[in-house]
């Protein structure tokens, strides 16, 4: 069939040119929109500036084919060939290409907007400033791509393979790379704010300068990357493999990366305000400051010899254990689920459930925390269902009261400003357990339940791994006739300061010292 032919069928509303051999034939311009050409062979064919919108190309052979400037917006190309096609700002937006082969096609700012690229190659395609946003690329081969400048915000490119792919300064936010392929991949710069890169491979790439802020890069696998000058904010770095990565004055603020694997990585003028400092590996590291100023603006520089800074970054995550001398029953489960769900509405330091060891006489309540300065505010409302409530609470005071004595290791200004920052943590929380015990009903229920009841022990350990016990009842760990023998035995009103044994001063002072203060 010849174009002419083609075009005088296609007038006379003719659109079913499947199969059809029209290789090396000069189609620029025409207009072609609806037509069939399923498994034609199109090769060769010059179709500049085309409309083919909502064309039907399945199986179609474009290799080497001229569609710059054509309109393919809606149109059925899937299992098409475009191999080494000249797309150059064609329109191609809500177009299907599932399965489809464009391996060195030519798609400088092409429009693949909304577009179905399911399992398609575009290995070694040109793609710089394309549009890609919200399109589907799972598990699309861009191996080797050229994407320099182009826009894949909110698209779907879960286990797409990206590998030697330069992305550098592409938009890439909200998208969705989860177990996607990034070995060695060019993102110098990229924006890849809020983006899913969960159980990504990211070895080797280069993400220096890269914005990563809220990305979740939760096991994801970083050995080897260069993140100098990375913004990682607020990101997601839990179990991440960081193994001789380059973090090198990376913007870790707030972040989140407790597991992760940091073993031979270089971590020198890190920003890390508000950022925890346990969970980690970090065998190896290299680290001669870091910045934990709130903004990452180097006013609070804090330098290590060449061999303290592993101990600024520690493995023992800060917690509160409440040990119970009771095992714990279906009733008090469910009152002590209520009250905590209570008393986390009024105080969100205590948002996350504890976890509970129950033995055949006593139950443990661990409650994690983010940092240390954290461990004697939450205490205070963690131990609010429990009748040893006031007692520890006074016993919490004291120890604060000591320490405010006490010269411990921090000096000068960074002394006064902790010990006053500790100081309102505690009275924040003396607020809030005020108001909690006003307003929850619930600690009503729970007071009325023999577990609440029973003696107490409350052990912080902090993140260094010292350990301070704040309160430990007299009668804790003495065996009862009977239930009635319990309560009778423990009477708060006779349990007054005076026999109250608190740790000793120097106990309470190495407490602090062990302190690792975050931000």
């Amino acid at each position: 069939m010849t174009v002419e032919e083609l075009l005088e069928k296609y007038a006379f509303a003719v659109t079913d040119f499947s199969g059809v051999d029209l290789s090396e034939a000069n189609l620029s311009g025409a207009k072609l929109s609806g037509a069939n050409f399923t498994r034609s062979n199109l090769s060769i064919v010059n179709l500049s500036g085309a409309n083919l919108t909502q064309a039907n190309l399945s199986y179609a052979k474009l290799n080497v084919a001229r569609l710059s400037g054509a309109n393919l917006s809606d149109a059925i190309l899937n299992n098409a060939s475009l191999n080494v096609a000249n797309l150059i700002r064609a329109d191609l937006s809500r177009a299907q290409l599932r399965f489809a082969t464009l391996i060195r096609a030519e798609l400088i700012r092409a429009n693949l907007s909304h577009a179905d690229l399911l399992e398609a190659n575009l290995s070694s395609a040109d793609l710089r400033e394309a549009t890609l946003r919200h399109a589907v690329l799972c598990r699309a081969n861009l191996s080797e791509a050229n994407l320099r400048g182009a826009s894949l915000t909110q698209a779907n490119c879960e286990q797409a393979n990206f590998n030697v792919t330069d992305l550098s300064r592409t938009d890439l936010e909200s998208a969705n790379f989860r177990e996607a392929e990034f070995r060695q991949a060019n993102l110098k710069a990229a924006n890849l704010k809020g983006a899913n890169l969960s159980g990504a491979n990211l070895r080797w790439a280069d993400l220096s300068g890269a914005n990563l802020r809220w990305a979740d890069l939760s096991e994801a696998k970083l050995s080897g990357a260069n993140l100098i000058g990375a913004d990682l904010s607020n990101a997601n770095l839990t179990n991440a493999s960081l193994v001789h990565a380059d973090l090198s004055e990376a913007k870790l603020i707030k972040a989140e990366w407790v597991g992760a694997d940091l073993t031979g990585a270089t971590l020198t003028g890190a920003k890390l305000y508000a950022t925890s400092r346990f969970g980690l590996k970090t065998e190896g590291i290299t680290c001669k400051w870091v910045d934990l100023s709130p903004t990452g603006d180097r006013s609070i520089i804090q330098n290590f010899t060449s061999v303290d800074s592993p101990d600024f970054f520690n493995e023992t995550p800060p917690t509160i254990r409440i040990i119970v001398d009771a095992a714990l029953e279906s009733e008090a489960h469910f009152a002590l689920a209520g009250a905590y769900y209570q008393i986390s509405q009024q105080y969100r330091q205590l948002r996350q459930p504890p976890s509970i060891e129950i033995g055949r006489r006593r139950t443990v309540f661990t409650f994690r925390v983010d940092s240390d300065e954290a461990l004697f505010p939450t205490a205070y409302i963690a131990i609010l269902p429990f009748k040893d409530a006031a007692t520890t609470q006074r016993n919490i005071h004291t120890v604060v009261e000591i320490i405010n004595r006490e010269d411990t290791s921090l000096e000068g200004e960074d002394k006064s400003d902790r010990l006053k920052q500790l100081s309102a943590l505690i009275e924040e929380a003396r607020n809030n357990a005020d108001v909690i015990r006003q307003m929850q009903k619930i600690l009503e229920i729970a007071a009325k339940v023999n577990f609440f009841q029973t003696p107490t022990q409350t052990i912080l350990t902090n993140s260094s791994a010292h350990t301070l016990i704040v309160h430990d009842h007299p009668n804790f760990g003495k065996k009862f006739i009977n239930r009635g023998a319990i309560n009778a035995s423990y009477d708060e009103s006779s349990h007054t300061s005076t026999n109250v044994i608190l740790p000793s001063v120097n106990t309470i002072v190495d407490f602090v010292k062990g302190f690792h203060y975050i931000g």
